[in-house]
C-alpha cells in the first residue's frame, strides 16, 4: 500500500509549478494583436506626432518683399496655400494637390523696407521677381524645418507609446517616408498659374477689382503723375488768360491760400499741389487730414514732400491720420506747422487755428465713436478760438477735419475749413461763420479704383484781402480722376462781394479750351474775350489727342 505524499511534498511541487509558469513568454498568456490593427496603430502614432513636431518646432520666420511673414505646414485633405492678412481676411490659391498646406501669416509690414519702396516707387517693377526669390529661400528652408520637426515628433511619441528605441526610430523613419510622398506630390501637382486666379475670403473680398486697376497704376504711374501736373499747370495758365471773365480780379498783393484735404496715399496730389503752388503764387497751403490711409508707421515717408511745397504748410490730424503721423510730420524739417488742440499759429500774414480728429478709424475694425466725439472736439476749438480774441489776437481761419466739429465754431471766426466728406460744400453758418468743405486732393486714393466712376481730385484758392483778412472770392479746381484727363477751373464770390446784389447771376456755360489747353502758348496773347457779369467762370480742358493716356 502506497504512502501519501507528506504536506511537505505537496507544497514543493505546486511551488515548482507555479515558478515554471512565471518563466513562460507573456505570448503564452495574452493573444498578441492582429498585424493591420499594429500597423494602424503605428501609423496613428506616426501622424500625430508629426503633427506635434510641425505645431513646435515647424514654423518659419521669413521676409517677403517689405512683409515679414511666418510660414508653416499643416495636414490637409486638399493642399493649396493659405495667405493670412489680418484682419483684413485672406486669399487661398489652389497652388497644389497633396495631404499638405502651406499656410503664410503676414506679420507686419518692415518699416525700413515698406519706406524704401514709397520713396522709390520705381522699386515695384522688380518687386514680383523679389517676393520669388523670397518665398523660395523661405520654403527651402521650412522644408528642412519641417523634416526635422516631424520626424522629432513621430519619433519622440513613439518613444513614449512603444518604450522600445527600436519601435520609435521605425516610426521617425514611416514619417519621413511619409512626408517625402506628400512633398513629392506637391511639387508634381505644383500649379504657379493658381496666383492668378485666387479666392478672397474677409475685407479682402473686394480685392479682385481693385488688383485689376491697379497693375496698371504701377505700369503706368509715372505717366499719370506726369500727365496731372502738366494738366493743371497748363489749364491754370489758360485761365489765366481769361482772367477778364470773373468780375473779380485779385490785386497782386491779395493773399492766397491753398485749401486741400483728403489726399490718402495719392503720390501725384505733391505735384499738383506744387504747380498750383507755383501758378497761383500760394501764400499758405492749409490741408485738413487724411494725408495717410492708415496711419502706419511704414506710411510716414509718404509725407517727406510736405516739407519742400514752396509755400508754408499747414496740417490738422484725419481720422485716417495716426498719432505717429503727427509726430513724424511735427520733427520735419521746413516751414511745416502741426496744429491740434485749438493751437493758433501765424502764417503768411494770417491767423490759423486747429484741431486734430479726436477719432482715428483707419479701417472697419473700429468702430466710430461717433459725432458726439466730434462736437466735445469743436466746442474745444470754439474755446481757444474765442481766448484768443479776448486775449487781442483774434483768429483768421480755423481748421478742423470733421465738418461736424467745424460747425461748433460758428460765430467764433470768420471762416472754418474742413473736408472728411471728399465732396465739396460751401454755406455760412447762422452765427455768421462761413464754412467750406472740400474734397479730396488725391481723388480718394487707392478707393478711386473701387468705385465704378473715378473720384475727381479737387483743391481750391482763396483770396483774402491783406488788411481785413476777409475772404473776397475761391477758385474751385477739379481734375478728372484715375483714367479722367479733363480739368476745371471755377471762380465764386461771397454774396458781400458781389456787385449789384448779394445772389450771384446765371452762370456762363463752360468754355472748352480744346488743344490750346495743353499749349496754352497758342493762345493769342491780348485775344479778345468778352467781359461778363458772372462771378462763376469754367474753364475745362483735355490733352491732345496724342498725349499718353493714363
Amino acid at each position: 500500500m502506497a504512502r501519501p505524499p507528506s504536506p511537505s511534498a505537496s507544497y514543493h511541487r505546486a511551488l515548482r509549478h507555479y515558478r515554471s509558469r512565471r518563466t513562460e513568454p507573456v505570448s503564452t498568456l495574452v493573444h498578441a494583436p492582429h498585424p493591420y490593427a499594429r500597423a494602424l496603430g503605428l501609423v496613428a502614432v506616426v501622424l500625430l506626432g508629426a503633427w506635434l513636431g510641425l505645431l513646435v518646432v515647424g514654423s518659419v520666420r521669413a521676409p517677403v518683399g517689405p512683409m515679414d511673414t511666418s510660414m508653416t505646414l499643416r495636414p490637409s485633405a486638399s493642399g493649396g496655400t493659405r495667405i493670412n492678412v489680418s484682419p483684413l481676411g485672406a486669399l487661398e490659391l489652389d497652388s497644389h494637390t497633396a495631404p499638405l498646406r502651406l499656410d503664410v501669416d503676414v506679420d507686419q509690414l518692415d518699416p525700413v523696407r515698406a519706406q524704401a519702396l514709397v520713396s522709390h516707387p520705381e522699386r515695384i517693377s522688380g518687386l514680383q521677381d523679389e517676393i520669388t526669390r523670397d518665398v523660395t529661400s523661405g520654403t527651402r528652408e521650412l522644408a528642412v524645418r519641417s523634416i526635422v520637426a516631424v520626424v522629432s515628433g513621430a519619433t519622440a511619441l513613439g518613444l513614449v507609446v512603444y518604450r522600445r528605441p527600436r519601435r520609435a526610430l521605425a516610426a521617425g523613419g514611416l514619417a519621413l517616408v511619409l512626408l517625402g510622398a506628400a512633398g513629392g506630390t506637391a511639387y508634381a501637382t505644383w500649379n504657379p498659374k493658381s496666383v492668378l486666379e485666387p479666392r478672397f475670403s474677409g475685407l479682402l473680398s473686394s480685392a479682385p477689382s481693385v488688383v485689376g486697376n491697379a497693375r496698371s497704376i504701377v505700369s503706368e504711374f509715372d505717366v499719370y503723375q506726369k500727365e496731372l501736373a502738366t494738366l493743371v499747370t497748363n489749364v491754370t495758365k489758360l485761365y489765366d488768360a481769361a482772367s477778364t471773365l470773373p468780375t473779380y480780379q485779385p490785386d497782386p498783393g491779395t493773399m492766397r491760400v491753398l485749401q486741400v484735404s483728403d489726399i490718402h496715399l495719392n503720390p501725384a496730389a505733391w505735384e499738383i499741389i506744387r504747380s498750383l503752388v507755383e501758378q497761383y503764387k500760394i501764400d499758405v497751403i492749409i490741408d485738413s487730414g487724411d494725408t495717410m490711409d492708415h496711419g502706419t508707421a511704414a506710411e510716414n515717408g509718404f509725407l517727406d514732400p510736405a516739407a519742400d511745397l514752396g509755400a508754408p504748410y499747414v496740417w490738422v490730424r484725419g481720422n485716417h491720420d495716426s498719432a505717429a503721423t503727427q509726430r513724424y510730420l511735427e520733427q520735419l524739417k521746413g516751414d511745416v506747422h502741426v496744429l491740434d488742440g485749438g493751437r493758433a499759429v501765424s502764417v503768411g500774414g494770417l491767423r490759423i487755428a486747429g484741431i486734430g480728429d479726436p477719432q482715428f478709424t483707419p479701417d472697419r475694425s473700429v468702430v466710430a465713436a461717433g459725432d458726439d466725439e466730434e462736437r466735445v472736439a469743436g466746442a474745444r476749438l470754439a474755446g481757444a478760438l474765442r481766448a484768443q480774441r479776448e486775449a487781442g489776437t483774434p483768429v483768421d481761419i480755423a481748421v478742423a477735419h470733421n465738418p461736424v466739429a467745424a460747425r461748433e465754431t460758428d460765430g467764433q471766426v470768420p471762416l472754418v475749413l474742413a473736408g472728411h466728406v471728399h465732396r465739396r460744400h460751401t454755406e455760412v453758418l447762422p452765427g455768421g461763420t462761413r464754412l467750406k468743405i472740400e474734397g479730396s486732393a488725391g481723388g480718394g486714393g487707392l478707393r478711386a479704383v473701387q468705385n465704378e466712376k473715378p473720384e475727381q481730385v479737387r483743391a481750391s484758392v482763396l483770396y483774402l484781402d491783406r488788411d481785413s483778412h476777409h475772404l473776397q472770392a475761391w477758385d474751385e479746381i477739379t481734375l478728372g480722376g484715375l483714367g479722367l484727363t479733363t480739368a476745371e477751373v471755377s471762380r465764386h464770390l461771397p454774396e458781400d462781394n458781389q456787385p449789384g446784389g448779394t445772389q450771384p447771376p446765371p452762370s456762363p456755360p463752360a468754355i472748352p479750351a480744346g488743344p490750346s489747353a495743353a499749349a496754352p502758348d497758342t493762345v493769342p496773347p491780348g485775344a479778345p474775350i468778352r467781359p461778363t457779369p458772372s462771378p462763376l467762370s469754367s474753364v475745362s480742358s483735355a490733352p491732345p489727342a496724342s498725349s499718353p493716356s493714363p
